[in-house]
């Protein structure tokens, strides 16, 4: 069984996936507490569903694209059944974690997207950095930054630990905090290999839940 917030089918808004049609599967209950989270409604409450509820209600909207996402997915353990599941379905599978966890164990056909957590989210400590070494050329890694401090230090670990040698590194403002033309800016400024990432689901509906 799996602790599910909701199930919903919208344009996926984040990632080189952004404007695909995606079932998106967000599943209850995180460990960390990111100041800038736009999903504390799944920290708790939620319904219990098995993999084979999920997957009836997936196959509900015909998708190519499915999503699992949270809360924090890989904090429940059953969660890597569900992206074998999903793969075996034949759907291509993307993964949105925060990186404290460790993803070794998740299906190698699912596109992981790890977050470097940056000293103005709150839970810099909580890097699994192990990750970095696991991940492959379909992965990506996304810093969502909440000022100027954030983009410098999210620019030094991306030159000194070469990330974009690894996979695709996004860099995200922060809804609300940092302005896009800003970041925009800074990366042309210093010719950094990285993507700048707006989301997409609020720039068309705001804070909205189930978009």
């Amino acid at each position: 069984m799996l602790r599910i917030t909701e199930i919903f089918y919208s344009l996926q808004g984040e990632t080189s996936r952004m404007g695909l049609p995606t079932v998106f599967v967000r599943l209850t209950g995180c460990p960390l507490r990111c100041g800038y989270c736009d999903t504390a409604y799944a920290f708790s409450g939620g319904k219990n569903m098995s993999v084979s509820e999920i997957m009836e209600a997936v196959v509900s909207y015909s998708p190519h694209y499915v999503t699992v996402t949270g809360g924090e997915p890989l904090a429940q353990v059953n969660s890597l059944a569900l992206l074998t599941a999903l793969c075996d379905q034949g759907y291509s599978v993307s993964l949105e974690t925060s990186g404290a966890l460790d993803i070794s164990r998740v299906d190698t056909r699912v596109s992981r997207i790890v977050d470097i957590k940056t000293p103005g989210s709150g839970e810099m400590e909580k890097n699994h950095w192990e990750n970095l070494t696991r991940l492959t050329a379909h992965d990506e890694i996304k810093f969502v930054l909440c000022d100027k401090a954030d983009y410098d230090w999210a620019r030094q670990k991306l030159l000194e630990l070469e990330l974009d040698t690894i996979c695709p590194v996004l860099f995200s403002p922060a809804y609300n905090q940092l302005g896009p033309a800003d970041l925009a800016a800074w990366i042309l400024h210093d010719r950094l290999p990285v993507r700048l990432q707006l989301q997409l689901h609020k720039l068309l509906w705001g804070e909205c839940v189930g978009r």
